[in-house]
């Protein structure tokens, strides 16, 4: 990719993520004078540019998504650490966050060193300024899907849990059972010998080209359906993390990356081109006959 694509981007992830901590610290509590929801965000990106170091002096992205999950991890813990006045909604929303994190992180680093690379990374980690925007937005991944949530934990204000946040509870349970069925059904799909075809069409990949994806923004939407209530003024802009997931999975490095390498493999295969055709590329629905 072009340092003429790649620099601005890595600036733009930076910025953005400035703008988003900004806003969310209306409300927040401090930390020796210092928002303490600035502070949390900050963590994401430290420690991407820090593994970043040793990830592209070895050339590995072997730890790229638990750098990931370790992050998700550090800002709720600070923010736990560092919160006087902590709440069951913020129980509630830390907890909900750590689990996602640990089995998703756990589940892509086992697949990583399994599979012994990750297709994604070949080109891209041999060039510097796109290996960094990629962790930079690695980052900003982190921080933005975490946002409405992080806001909450760190916020002033507390109110009792109530239908809203058992509305969101149940999404984010649908959702994370979706993802993590799809992850395994795909993982065991990939594991079998002398299959007969090499993309998966049945489980839950029969009602959708991507419903791993599809649980993934369902989860996030549920979280922060949970942290709303809490929320006010400016830091209502951290709404934007379920909107951030689904642009980003839909538009930006899920689906589409995916379906181009998948069109690239099995584009001339009738029963790929059929299945494309009778399969949602993302909201799950019974397939057409």
């Amino acid at each position: 990719m072009k340092r003429s694509v790649t620099i601005p981007s890595t600036i733009i992830s930076i910025a953005l993520g400035i703008l988003i901590a900004t806003a969310g610290s209306q409300g927040s509590e401090s930390y020796n004078g210092i928002a303490l929801f600035a502070i949390c965000a900050s963590v994401s990106f430290l420690l991407h540019w820090i593994i970043f170091i040793p990830s592209y002096i070895y050339q590995t992205e072997h730890y790229f998504d638990l750098t990931g999950s370790i992050s998700y991890l550090s800002a709720i813990a600070l923010g736990f650490y560092l919160n006087p006045s902590m709440d069951p909604r913020d129980l509630l929303i830390g907890a909900l966050i750590s689990i996602w994190a640990l089995r998703l992180g756990s589940f892509l680093f086992m697949r990583v060193k399994q599979d012994g690379k990750d297709d994604r990374f070949t080109i891209m980690k041999t060039q510097f300024h796109w290996y960094i925007m990629t962790w930079t937005i690695g980052g900003l991944w982190v921080f933005l899907t975490m946002a409405a949530g992080l806001a909450a934990i760190t916020s002033n204000v507390n109110v009792p849990l109530g239908v809203m946040a058992y509305l969101g509870l149940s999404l984010w349970i649908f959702g994370f059972s979706i993802e993590v069925i799809a992850d395994r059904q795909k993982r065991n799909f990939k594991k079998r010998q002398n299959k007969d075809k090499e993309f998966i069409t049945s489980g839950l990949w029969a009602w959708s080209r991507h419903p791993n994806y599809f649980g993934e923004i369902t989860l996030w939407l549920g979280l922060t359906l949970i942290a709303f209530p809490v929320l006010s003024g400016w830091q209502l802009v951290t709404l934007i993390s379920p909107v951030f997931v689904y642009i980003l999975l839909t538009r930006i490095s899920g689906i589409p990356l995916l379906e181009n390498r998948g069109m690239k493999k099995w584009g001339s295969d009738p029963e790929y081109i059929d299945y494309l055709e009778r399969t949602p590329s993302l909201v799950m629905r019974k397939p057409k006959k």
